[in-house]
């Protein structure tokens, strides 16, 4: 099954209802996912400011996909980024201003 998600409140309304078909509560999926019961609550509530990595922790307990779907155009750009892979961030430098 496909939903376009255009909101985070669509993302968290999925997860809700992919969690309850599954018959999972919040805090027990929050805690296989090991995540905290709040931040799964914020999840499925649509919170705008939620950590991207605990989320797709998630939907991947959940048994959710997450798929981005870009122009045919774009097929060989991407594919070039995946096979370059990413690249470490550098930390950012502590000078303090006198």
């Amino acid at each position: 099954m496909k939903k376009p998600i255009k909101t985070v409140a669509d993302l968290g309304l999925v997860l809700r209802g992919v969690r309850k078909s599954q018959a999972l509560r919040q805090d027990d999926l929050a805690a296989i996912s090991g995540v905290g019961p709040v931040f799964a609550s914020e999840v499925e509530r649509g919170k705008e400011s939620v950590h991207l990595g605990k989320v797709l922790k998630l939907l991947e307990e959940a048994g959710i996909q997450l798929v981005a779907e870009y122009a045919d155009s774009a097929k060989s750009s991407v594919e070039e980024q995946f096979a370059k892979g990413i690249k470490p961030v550098k930390p950012r430098s502590s000078k303090v201003a006198q």
